[in-house]
């Protein structure tokens, strides 16, 4: 009163506040209360938020009065409550930052004279008791599903709600709906559940009165908290760590930190949460452990480390730069190949975990070289899709990815970068027995080149810049405008079979760059690199929901990425045909952005100046590179007559040495197509090109052992009009028209006499000629006296039906940022 104060702001419980002090300033006294009043009056309302499952919550600011939170209302504000919110995750992304945004609106209201006092109806009106007796925190299993995990959330990370299991106080916490049927693992009893609950890999599984189940992350048994899943298990032991002199005085001022928040004195053995301390304590210890040990611990560390010493060992851990996390897991499919042994996953990849598909169906990954079942691949359904767009949603908006630092998020890609290089042997294996790839190619381009993407784009992550813009003033003031560019959000990708992982690199790197979450669909014939690239993900410390890999097939597992609302931009690389269906589908769900890069029918002019020993080796290159199987590859050699025939003699020479067989084998030059569809489809196109009159020089039939293995093939005399002269064949076909000596703009002409238009090729002496053609050729990628020549620098995308947008170089980085523009006026 001595100061004479002209506003009090209060914490909340006013009415342990003597009226005489609420009064006493002039504009009298404004509180927070974190609920939408008047529902929730009480101390624990933002506990009953959660625990009566509201949808929405929020925070009001009222003017106090004698009641119990019945003051008339200043201002309010809500938020929609997340399925999994607690506490702490409401308090962290809303009720504390926009609680100081509002109480600072508030006071200026005030100030302003502006402030409104808005009676609280009496219709709606809760008072719930404060949750500070033990009662009141015990589980009912009599209720639903849903309701046993709002009330466990509501009491997360406290006080808890506790029952007895297997005749002991356990308390319950990290709580989620389980989307599956079931879970295997040791069954417990707990005191009133008629089903037993289930201890599994990913927690304790219960089942409410409805049948449905939730799962539960964390116990706390007789005061130490573990993992659910580690419950009845062997205690693991692990060596301590001795203290360095240094590391040993961080330790003494941190006791001192532990001493100051429980105002005791603090032994080794002293239990944090025992000795009294609650939610807000941990916050206020995570932060000063920042401070001075400069480390960043995460809550669920100190719940895991509950006393002095385990503390003590987590903290020197991470100083050390080691990572206290348990070991990530999973149920791997292990093989001894290619004289090493490998390990991969088979599950979809899903909010940072490995789980089953929800529909039980599955996809059969087949080697190509020996036709043989490698493994059962589970296959994502649409609500898969639903639960991986959410995992992706809540990353981007809610979870550390979306507030990263730029430069952060360039580590963590360098780090995964760096664990695909230490992993690359293992993947190349991968990669040749799922897709048939010959291994020493993808050692070098599948997984090299993939490798090289992703370190090009992390050090992209901190230079994505925008503008200043020299705009007319409204005078007589002045104006300023600048642009931003901004992630995009949750955006999807769908990427064919013929290079798997280089295909998820060249989109994902670029996506992840730009500060977007992504799902990706890879292809359902080839998606173990996949799959192998999110455990690597993982370890690299990529969080949770930044990346879910779903295999499935497209006309429900991508269809559903196409059709999805949340989905805000969408990367296909795959056919023209699917393309168009992705493109309308893309328009007809939100009008998500989309790039495609589609089918390709490449031509290659290959002029009698040329240098002919350089032509004969880039145009083998051109089409049987990878065998064929190839977005790029030649689909149409046209010839100078002047050495057409001998073009042709020395490239059927060529493919009589190609060394075809064993893709492991590092003596090998072409190995298996990808699948038996495919192949099929390969033999019905020389099929159509020898009915139509085309010359088949060599091959055109298939290989005499196991595996979908054929034979380079070689067509001449090929016509305009023809089938294989205008449909790319995607395999090892080389198709070659000839072209009159010096008719430079009748074969540009007939080169461009084609609906697609992804890449070109000139071999030529003579610069000019080169420049004239390169300028004429209506594709997106033009090469000159080479073939196949990309890299990570330079922007790839077609033009015309092979399909719009980059991949690679600065340019891709558009394909996944948004601008918006900022003007100011002063």
């Amino acid at each position: 009163m001595s100061i004479e104060p002209e506003l009090n702001v209060m914490p909340f419980c006013t009415q342990f506040i003597p009226m005489e002090v609420i009064n006493h300033p002039k504009n009298k006294s404004i509180c927070y209360h974190p609920s939408i009043l008047p529902r929730h009056r009480g101390a624990s309302s933002i506990n009953w938020t959660l625990m009566c499952g509201d949808k929405k919550a929020g925070f009001s600011i009222f003017w106090a009065d004698d009641g119990l939170d019945t003051g008339p209302i200043l201002l309010q504000r809500e938020v929609d409550v997340d399925p999994n919110d607690t506490v702490d995750s409401l308090y962290n992304r809303f009720m504390y930052p926009e609680g100081i945004k509002a109480m600072a609106e508030a006071v200026k209201l005030v100030s302003d004279g502006k402030a409104p006092k808005i009676t609280q109806p009496a219709e709606g009106a809760t008072y719930d008791p404060m949750l500070n007796k033990k009662e009141l925190c015990k589980i009912n299993w009599d209720q639903s599903a849903e309701d046993i995990h709002n009330f466990i959330r509501g009491l997360d990370s406290s006080p808890g709600a506790w029952t007895v299991m297997d005749g002991k106080e356990v308390k319950l916490f990290g709580s989620k709906m389980f989307s599956g049927s079931s879970a295997e693992g040791q069954e417990v009893q707990l005191e009133g559940l008629t089903t037993p609950g289930v201890i599994h890999k990913d927690g304790l599984l219960l089942t409410g009165k409805d049948g449905k189940k939730l799962n539960v992350a964390r116990i706390s048994v007789d005061g130490k908290m573990m993992n659910a899943s580690k419950y009845g298990a062997a205690a693991e032991t692990s060596e301590t760590v001795e203290l360095t002199a240094q590391e040993q005085e961080v330790a003494e001022k941190m006791r001192e930190t532990w001493k100051a928040i429980l105002n005791m004195d603090v032994a080794d053995d002293l239990d944090f949460f025992k000795a009294g301390a609650g939610s807000m304590d941990v916050v206020r210890l995570v932060e000063e452990t920042k401070e001075k040990a400069g480390v960043s611990l995460e809550n669920e560390d100190v719940y895991m480390a509950t006393t002095f010493k385990e503390f003590v060992q987590v903290m020197v851990l991470k100083m050390r730069g080691g990572d206290t996390k348990p070991v990530f897991e999973y149920d791997a499919i292990k093989m001894h190949v290619n004289n090493m042994d490998i390990e991969f996953p088979n599950q979809l990849f899903i909010d940072g975990q490995f789980v089953d598909a929800t529909s039980g169906k599955f996809l059969k990954s087949i080697n190509p070289a020996t036709e043989e079942l490698i493994c059962d691949v589970h296959a994502a359904g649409k609500e898969d899709v639903d639960r991986a767009v959410a995992a992706a949603k809540k990353a981007f908006y809610e979870g550390p990815w979306g507030t990263m630092n730029a430069r952060d998020r360039g580590t963590l890609i360098f780090r995964l970068a760096d664990l695909m290089e230490q992993h690359k042997e293992e993947l190349a294996t991968i990669e040749t027995i799922d897709s048939g790839a010959v291994y020493t190619l993808a050692l070098k381009t599948h997984v090299g080149m993939s490798i090289d993407t992703w370190r090009y784009f992390a050090g992209w992550c901190d230079k994505i810049e925008g503008s200043t813009i020299p705009i007319n003033n409204a005078r007589p003031n002045h104006n300023l405008t600048i642009t931003k560019k901004e992630p995009i959000g949750v955006c999807g990708l769908v990427t064919p079979w013929n290079y798997p992982l280089m295909m998820l690199s060249w989109k994902m790197a670029a996506c992840l760059a730009a500060g977007n979450t992504v799902v990706i669909k890879p292809a359902q014939v080839s998606p173990l690199t996949a799959l192998k690239f999110a455990e690597l993900s993982v370890r690299a410390g990529i969080p949770p929901g930044v990346i879910s890999v779903l295999p499935g097939t497209g006309s429900v597992c991508g269809q559903a990425i196409a059709d999805h609302k949340d989905v805000r931009k969408l990367g296909f690389t795959g056919s023209t045909e699917i393309g168009q269906v992705i493109m309308k589908s893309c328009a007809v769900s939100n009008l998500k952005k989309v790039s495609l890069e589609l089918g390709g029918k490449s031509p290659f002019i290959i002029f009698a100046d040329c240098d002919l020993d350089k032509a004969v080796r880039m145009g083998m290159s051109s089409v049987f590179f990878n065998k064929g199987e190839n977005c790029i590859a030649a689909g149409r050699l046209f010839v100078e007559e002047a050495i057409h025939d001998e073009f042709v003699k020395r490239v059927v020479e060529e493919c009589k040495k190609m060394v075809i067989g064993d893709p492991l084998n590092r003596g090998t030059a072409h190995g298996p197509q990808n699948h038996k569809a495919h192949f099929d489809k390969l033999l019905e196109y020389i099929d159509i090109g020898l009915k139509e009159g085309a010359t088949l020089m060599y091959g055109g039939k298939r290989v005499d052992r196991p595996g979908y293995f054929l034979h380079p093939t070689v067509f001449t005399n090929v016509e305009d009009h023809m089938f294989i002269a205008k449909e790319e064949s995607f395999g090892p076909i080389m198709v070659i028209s000839k072209f009159g000596n010096g008719q430079v703009e009748e074969v540009v002409a007939r080169a461009n006499n084609t609906e697609y238009g992804l890449a070109s090729g000139v071999m030529t002496k003579d610069i000019s000629k080169a420049l004239l053609v390169s300028e004429k050729l209506d594709a997106g990628t033009c090469f000159v006296n080479t073939y196949n020549k990309t890299d990570v620098a330079a922007p790839f995308g077609g033009f015309k039906q092979s399909g719009f947008g980059k991949d690679l170089g600065r340019e891709a980085l558009h394909e996944y940022l948004k601008t918006k523009t900022i003007t100011f006026e002063y």
